[in-house]
């Protein structure tokens, strides 16, 4: 790992050696420090000039299947400074500080329901929601998800990224064979600006030494989407009549010159990317900015949507969109994620222990707990209770009684449900060992 930058303050030079490393990925934590992460360790500094320490992350799984273990790990900053990341495997870790223990929320991996050699996540935040591109290094394909939690996501259709996309304004095409370890880097709204890749012409193994073949790093400029802001109150959906969007103008884009407003739909994605959703029915400008109305005929809005997506083309032709939060949509929620259940108590008075914890950044309510166990596809209901309310990052263990004892030193398949009236409940599945103490 080298260091980033040129500066008389310190005594890393351009191109001085901050340590060993692979696939590094940095981020700047509340307090200002940055962190450099690498496989299996990290470096962290006051100044991007260093001096840089090493250390060593600490993780805790929370009694889950860690997927395809702790590698090329992607992080993202959330609003009030903790910290969401995504593994290899697909999933998804909390960290209070960025630097506190990571703990791991998902039972399963949240990439596309498709059979695919994954690697290589990239996860950032802007100011509307989650983004995460993931790559099947072995198809040469990328998908591309969306999420307004960091928890649950949503699989856009289509290719993120394929080979022959490295593409110059004249139609020239460089044509690496693979491209690997995406990042991006954003702007102050969080957009993503570029993407960065490795790229090599051959199979890695066709790589040899002193031959015309090695890997390469580049950079492609991206299409920015443009800050779009929903003004209607009330939320949307199939019976709204009309939508009204405000488009800002920011430096080098004026909303009224650059766009072909006749082109704009608006809407789902899901109609939205399939030449559907609402038309355009006037204009008006805004001091620098511009209004857009459409008629909310064919929008496409569901209560499962969580973002509306603007599509259309510049003047001259290009490609132009937008992503904007939607009216009624709660986007900083509880996100309540419990351990497996532990039995506790004793033959005459059964009880389960089950640790819940709040990872969302807004206190929960109340919310109701159940503790089923699984007989192939039969569920039956072993427990049930509340949890209270609890802070960001609060831990508490709750003590739930049975009805009868399980047997004892058998397995048993248990799912746990936790209810917080969200958009999304919490559930958990896995293996507990009725013996108490474990």
């Amino acid at each position: 790992v080298h260091a980033v930058a040129d500066s008389p303050l310190g005594p890393y030079k351009a191109g001085a050696i901050i340590g060993p490393g692979h696939n590094p990925e940095i981020y700047q934590l509340k307090d200002g420090r940055y962190v450099l992460y690498v496989i299996d360790a990290r470096y962290m500094a006051s100044d991007l000039n260093g001096p840089w320490e090493k250390s060593k992350f600490t993780f805790d799984p929370r009694g889950r299947r860690i997927i395809e273990g702790l590698s090329n790990l992607s992080f993202a900053r959330r609003e009030d400074g903790s910290f969401i990341m995504v593994c290899r495997g697909g999933g998804i870790w909390f960290s209070q500080t960025g630097v506190s223990p990571w703990l791991q929320v998902t039972d399963r991996r949240v990439y596309p329901p498709v059979e695919g050699r994954f690697e290589d996540p990239v996860i950032w935040r802007t100011n509307v929601q989650y983004h995460l591109i993931v790559n099947d290094w072995y198809g040469r394909i990328a998908y591309y998800l969306r999420s307004k939690d960091g928890v649950n996501w949503k699989v856009e259709p289509g290719e993120a990224y394929l080979p022959g996309i490295a593409r110059y304004a004249d139609g020239t095409v460089e044509d690496w064979f693979k491209y690997e370890r995406i990042k991006v880097l954003q702007d102050e709204t969080g957009r993503a600006t570029q993407a960065h890749f490795a790229v090599i012409d051959v199979l890695k193994g066709n790589d040899k030494g002193s031959d015309n073949h090695s890997s390469k790093h580049i950079c492609i400029p991206l299409t920015v989407g443009r800050l779009v802001t929903v003004l209607n109150q009330e939320p949307l959906s199939a019976e709204t009549k009309s939508i009204r969007l405000k488009i800002a103008a920011e430096e080098g884009f004026d909303p009224s010159k650059d766009m072909d407003v006749a082109s704009l739909r608006f809407g789902a994605s899901d109609v939205v990317n399939f030449g559907g959703g609402s038309r355009v029915t006037g204009t008006e400008p805004s001091g620098k900015d511009l209004i857009v109305t459409f008629d909310g005929t064919g929008n496409g809005f569901t209560d499962e949507n969580f973002a509306g997506k603007l599509l259309g083309k510049t003047r001259e032709g290009k490609l132009l969109f937008g992503w904007a939060r939607l009216p009624g949509v709660e986007y900083l929620e509880p996100i309540l994620s419990a351990r497996l259940p532990r039995p506790a108590g004793s033959d005459d008075s059964p009880r389960l222990n089950v640790e819940v914890q709040n990872f969302g950044q807004v206190a929960s309510k109340e919310a109701s707990l159940k503790i089923l166990l699984k007989e192939g596809d039969k569920e039956e209901v072993l427990a049930t209770g509340a949890v209270s309310g609890l802070q960001p990052f609060e831990v508490t263990t709750i003590e739930l009684p049975i009805a009868k004892p399980l047997a004892p030193e058998a397995k048993h398949r248990v799912k746990v449900v936790i209810d917080a009236k969200t958009q999304y409940p919490s559930i958990l599945e896995g293996e507990m060992k009725a013996v108490v103490g474990e």
